[in-house]
Order: structure tokens, then C-alpha cells, then sequence
């Protein structure tokens, strides 16, 4: 075989190249083989899933890539990672630097990646464009449509490496990515590494189709598939779908056929392969079948080649010692990072408390409705910022479900207000991708009874990126949603679900009740560094209420006094703020002086104003819309326990919705949601203790 014949279509690849290819192999072969042992010996903990056998597929891919694209991986992603920090890496010391740190990351150490917080599923170095990997299989498939659509509206010449397996193409993520990238033709290339197997079930007991490849002409794109035990012809496939999206054609979909040599897991007994199975492909071992095509070709000497097994077998033996000489993450920063931080200054809170006093007093100040407040602070965080962007269900021409987007598609065109698929999952995901690669989507999903289609993408991938990878990345992005009852629209459209985003750790959730604080807050969310879930109330949209014509941001996690009060507090949010301050205008005439505080945030949860309130009035009546088990007054009132018990002279009170699903008829509607007559009655219940 000549020098030709070997570089026959990879020509760019000099001698050098090739020598370096089958060193990042090794180290992917030697690397995994040292983690087994690890595993065994309990020194690595958790699950790790194995890339040896796979390696010509990462090698050869990355190999294709420039320095400023991206890649994002899996749950079988030391491969990626490898390949991709040591291929960047300019220097000997860099690359040895960036294996110790895979080793120590695997190891669970403050000296890896990812501060010893990822561990082998979870490994990312965003900043060299390693976007991470993911333990849900398919989550990373959004994420990369996501940071390849930033890249498209930023206009830059760079290009994103999707990593998954075979089972991942049985996914919706997998069907959505596909469908919008071809669509809006973005620069992605979408790797799957067919190793035959999902977990235990064979690829050909659940899909109808032999070849992956296949499935994409159901969306009009490329579809190939080569050997993915040959690092070249990888490469060469990799690197015409690049230079296609480069040229602006739109995504790729390459299907590397190719087998693991352990199990899914080191648990995994492998019964469901037989032996010579295993054989006939070992038989075909990409790291030995290249360098002796490097041999043949008289591109290496025999030495040469034994010489680059036993840097590796160096390498890795360093990166193993420096990760067990590494020490344990303390444990006074477990907390650190799950948010990145930007605390408003005192005189930033006293500036918005004077701006509140003035909207509720200055008679002169102009009035707008709900809905305009949404779309105005959308306008002015545009203007303000080039990053920020609108996406979602039917956001562009037709204006959003409830008008909150109408105007924008006129003003700023389809380049920043982007009608997507009804793809909730891919919304989601890719608002997390161009999050992290530069830009600040507001992303709409039309009801927060859909929002549970996109848990994997906003929940696992966008709230928790940011600790997950160590604290070095940020996910700056807003999820607009509206929810709650009284269009008889019943069960699928009409319900409360914030309590359920609450939960999760990284992500802000914010609901405003009047047109100043729709407008201040959004903005803020807008502005702020972590994911918010900002979740508007479909019968506010129409409400009239004084909105400042300046400038101004509401910090997120300041609550507000909408009424004084001294006997009792009712505490409550969104749409029910307004039925409880007409509770307390009623319980007035009957001589008890009811306070109304409006959390606005219950992520950050503002506990001095509630504390406040608590001490003052000594009785507390959390006011909700949602559902009476498992809502948000249940933390509510376990925090005010913890701060103000002492406070308290009655049991507090909750008033929430019916444990029934939303109906739809108007007098059942009514009768499952809290009215102002509930909130009395139970203003009255916690009065008996008086």
C-alpha cells in the first residue's frame, strides 16, 4: 500500500498526522482498560461505559474538526473527550495536563474537569468547545441543533460534532434534531456510532431499517455510512460533511458502524453476544488494523508504531498516578455553583421598592395591559442586547398563543424571532446549546402542561450543565410559559406546575401578577446568567395596570407588600394575588386587616419580606392555584416554620385548587379553583385563634 493510497481523500493529513492519530487511539484503548481495572478495584465509583473498540470513530471525526467548533458526547463519551482535548492541545505538557484531568474527573477528584461533580458521564471542557457529555441517552442531540443554530445567527465559519449510539436514534430528540436543522439547514454533523447494541437489545430487534443512514431522507439530508473501525475513512466522511455545512447546506447524518469490547457497563455479563461474535470483530481491531496500514505504507517502521503504544501506556500510567494523588472535593463546596450568582445591591432593592411605591400611587403614570408589558420588555432586552433571541411555537407572525410576541416578528425579522416545530423537547435543548455558545434565547413553550416534554432538556441539561461541569459554564436562558386555569380548556391546558420546577437545583421560576412586574421581571430574567422558568398567567394577559416609561429591572427574589396589613398575612403569587387583595378589601369592612405579600419569585424565594410579615402579623394563609398536594405553599410553609415559628399564634392556613385534574365546565372550573370566597373562609378559619 502506497503513501497515495492511504491518504487516498485525506490528503491534508501528513505522516506526522497519521502517527498522531494512532496515539490518541492507544491512549483511548489504553485509558478505558484502565478504568476497568479501576472499577474493579473500587477505586473509580459509579457506573462508567466504555469506548474501547470505538476509538477510530472519535479519532477520526475530531481529526476533521477546526479548534472553534464544537462537539457534544454521551454517556460513552471518554473517547470524545480524549480525542478531542488532546487533538487541541498544543503542547506535550497541555496534552499529559488534559488526560490527568479526564483521569481525575473519572476518579472523582477536585483536580478533574469538572471539579470531581460529572464523573465519567458528566465530563465537559467548554471552553475548548467540548460542550459535555450526558446520561440520558439522546439528551446531548437538542443541545448540539441548539449551539449549531448559534453559530448560524452569530454568522461564524464554525461547525458542531454530535456524538451518539444507535439507541439514541430511536429517540424524539433524535427525529426533532433532525427535522429542524435540515429545515433551517444548520452546520451540524450528527455522528452515531452503531455498535450494534442499545444496552443489551440488538439495533435490529427495534428498528425497522438496517441502516440508521437510512432515516435521513425522511428529512431530505445526507445520510452515510462507513466502517467505523477505519480512523480514515471516518475522517474522510467527517470532513465533507463539514466542508457541506460550511458552505451553509445543512446537516449531515454519517452512521459509523462499529462494536464495543466490553459491556454496556462493567456489570454487564455480555450474554446477549455470543463469543465468536465478539472475536470476529476484535479480529478487526482499529488501533492494530491501522498501524499496520501505517507499516504497509511505509509510513512507519514497526518500532515506530510499538514506540506510540508505549507513550500512551506512559501517558495514561501518569494521568492514573496524578488522579489517585489528587485529593477529594471538600465538602464545604458541595453548594458552590449551582447558580451563578449576581446578588443586587442593596441600592439596587431600595431603588425598585421606591419605583413599586410610585406605581402604586402616581396616579399619571401611563397604563398598559399584561400582555404589552411582556412584548415591550422582550423589544427593549432586544435592543439592548444582539444576543437576545425569541423562539418557540408560533412566536413570529401569528404572535404567541395570548399576542405577548406580537410586533416582533415585524421588527426584527425571522433572523431573531424564530417560529420552531411544535418540538418541545428541542425547544428546550436548544435553547440550552445557544445558551452556552454565546447568545441569550427566550424560548416560548406555549402551556407549562407542555413543559413537562422538555424535562430532560431544561431540567437535566440546562438547569444542571453549570455545577455538573465544575462551575465553568453558564446557561443563560429563559423558558417564557404561561399556565393556570379559567378558559375551560381542562386538564392538558389549564395547570399550575411551578411547584414541579421548583425542585430542581439551577433553575430560577418566576410568576408576576400586574404589567409592572411582568415587564421588570422578565427583563431581569433576561439579564440574568441562569436558566428561568418565567411562567405568565393566561387570564393576566389582558390586565390593566401603570407601567414606568424608564429602564428598570425587578430583582429576582424580592418579594412585594401589594397591601398592608397587621393581623393577618395571606401570601400567595400570580393570578391569585389579585383575588386576595379582593379577600382583604372585603374582610376590611368586617374589621380585620389583612397584608398581601406577593412572592413574584419563588425561585429565589424572598424569606426576609415573608419572615417580616410573619412577625407581624403572627398569622399566615399561603393563597395557590395549584394543586393542593405537593404545591409550593408546602415548601413555603416548612421554610416560615424554620425562620418564624416562634411568630406564629395559629396554625397557618393553605387555599389551593382541587386535587382533580383542571375540568372543563365552567361551574366545575370554578368550583376546583380557589374564588375570593375560599381565601376568605380561610382568612376566617386561622382569625379563630385570635
Amino acid at each position: 500500500m502506497s503513501d497515495r493510497q492511504i491518504t487516498a481523500g485525506v490528503q491534508d493529513l501528513s505522516r506526522e498526522d497519521l502517527l498522531e492519530m494512532l496515539r490518541r487511539m492507544w491512549e483511548i484503548r489504553i485509558f478505558e482498560n484502565t478504568v476497568y481495572d479501576l472499577l474493579g478495584q473500587n477505586v473509580i465509583k459509579g457506573a462508567s461505559h466504555l469506548y474501547a473498540g470505538q476509538e477510530a470513530v472519535a479519532v477520526g471525526a475530531i481529526a476533521a474538526l477546526r479548534p472553534d467548533d464544537y462537539i457534544t458526547s454521551t454517556h460513552r463519551g471518554h473517547g470524545h473527550c480524549h480525542a478531542h482535548g488532546d487533538a487541541f492541545a498544543d503542547t506535550p505538557e497541555e496534552k499529559q495536563d488534559h488526560l490527568n484531568k479526564m483521569m481525575a474527573e473519572l476518579c472523582g477528584r477536585a483536580t478533574g474537569y469538572c471539579r470531581g461533580r460529572g464523573g465519567s458521564m458528566h465530563i465537559a471542557d467548554v471552553q475548548k468547545g467540548n460542550l459535555g457529555a450526558t446520561g440520558i441517552v439522546g439528551g446531548n442531540i437538542p443541545v448540539a441543533t441548539g449551539a449549531a443554530l448559534s453559530v448560524k445567527m452569530q454568522g461564524q465559519d464554525r461547525a458542531v460534532l454530535c456524538f451518539f449510539g444507535d439507541g439514541a436514534t430511536n429517540t424524539g430528540n433524535f427525529h426533532e434534531s433532525l427535522n429542524m436543522a435540515a429545515a433551517w439547514r444548520l452546520p451540524v454533523i450528527y455522528i452515531v456510532e452503531n455498535n450494534l447494541y442499545g444496552m443489551s437489545v440488538p439495533f435490529e430487534a427495534v428498528s425497522s431499517v438496517v441502516d440508521v443512514a437510512a432515516r435521513a431522507s425522511a428529512y431530505d439530508i445526507p445520510g452515510v455510512v462507513v466502517d467505523g473501525m477505519d480512523p480514515l475513512a471516518v475522517y474522510e466522511a467527517v470532513a465533507a460533511a463539514l466542508e457541506r455545512a460550511r458552505r451553509g447546506e445543512g446537516p449531515t447524518l454519517i452512521e459509523c458502524k462499529t462494536y464495543r469490547w466490553y459491556g454496556h457497563s462493567r456489570s454487564d455479563p455480555r450474554k446477549y453476544r455470543s463469543k465468536e461474535e465478539e472475536q470476529a470483530w476484535r479480529d478487526r481491531d482499529p488501533i492494530i488494523g491501522f498501524g499496520r496500514r501505517l507499516v504497509e505504507a511505509g509510513l512507519a517502521t514497526e518500532e515506530e508504531v510499538e514506540a506510540v503504544e508505549t507513550r500512551a501506556e506512559q501517558a495514561v500510567e501518569r494521568a492514573t498516578e496524578f488522579a489517585l494523588a489528587s485529593p477529594q472535593p471538600d465538602p464545604s463546596e458541595v453548594e458552590e455553583d449551582v447558580y451563578l450568582l449576581s446578588p443586587f445591591s442593596p441600592a439596587a432593592v431600595e431603588a425598585e421598592r421606591r419605583l413599586a411605591a410610585r406605581v402604586r400611587t402616581d396616579p399619571s403614570m401611563k397604563s398598559q395591559p399584561y400582555w404589552e408589558a411582556i412584548r415591550d420588555a422582550l423589544a427593549e432586552e432586544m435592543d439592548r442586547d444582539e444576543r437576545v433571541f425569541v423562539m418557540g411555537e408560533d412566536v413570529g407572525l401569528y404572535g404567541g398563543a395570548y399576542g405577548a410576541t406580537r410586533g416582533l416578528y415585524e421588527r426584527y425579522g425571522g433572523d431573531r424571532v424564530k417560529d420552531t416545530p411544535i418540538s418541545e423537547a428541542l425547544i428546550g435543548g436548544s435553547a440550552v446549546g445557544a445558551a452556552m455558545t454565546g447568545l441569550r434565547p427566550v424560548a416560548e413553550i406555549m402551556y407549562v402542561d407542555f413543559t413537562p416534554l422538555a424535562m430532560d432538556q431544561i431540567a437535566n441539561q440546562g438547569a444542571k450543565n453549570r455545577y455538573m461541569f465544575g462551575g465553568k459554564t453558564c446557561v443563560p436562558m429563559v423558558i417564557r410559559t404561561e399556565g393556570g386555569a379559567g378558559r375551560s380548556i381542562a386538564a392538558h391546558h389549564s395547570q399550575s406546575l411551578e411547584a414541579l420546577w421548583t425542585h430542581f437545583p439551577g433553575i430560577y421560576v418566576v410568576m408576576p401578577a400586574t404589567p409592572y412586574d411582568a415587564k421588570g421581571l422578565l427583563k431581569a430574567a433576561i439579564r440574568d446568567d441562569n436558566p428561568v422558568m418565567f411562567i405568565e398567567h393566561k387570564m393576566l394577559y389582558g390586565l390593566q395596570g401603570p407601567v414606568p416609561d424608564e429602564d428598570y429591572v425587578i430583582p429576582l427574589g424580592l418579594a412585594d407588600i401589594k397591601r398592608e396589613g397587621t393581623e393577618v398575612s395571606i401570601i400567595t403569587y400570580s393570578r391569585m394575588v389579585h383575588r386576595a387583595l379582593e379577600a382583604a378589601e372585603q374582610l376590611a369592612a368586617e374589621g380585620v386587616s389583612v397584608e398581601v405579600v406577593d412572592l413574584r419569585s419563588l425561585k429565589p424565594l424572598d424569606m426576609d419580606t415573608v419572615a417580616a410579615s410573619v412577625r407581624k402579623t403572627g398569622r399566615v394563609v399561603g393563597v395557590t392555584e395549584a394543586y393542593k398536594t405537593g404545591s409550593f405553599l408546602t415548601e413555603l410553609f416548612t421554610r416560615i416554620n424554620e425562620v418564624a415559628f416562634d411568630y406564629l399564634d395559629a396554625p397557618m392556613v393553605r387555599v389551593s385548587a382541587a386535587d382533580v385534574p383542571v375540568p372543563m365546565a365552567e361551574s366545575l372550573e370554578d368550583a376546583a379553583i380557589p374564588g375570593v370566597q375560599a381565601i376568605i373562609d380561610g382568612v376566617r378559619r386561622v382569625m379563630r385563634h385570635a
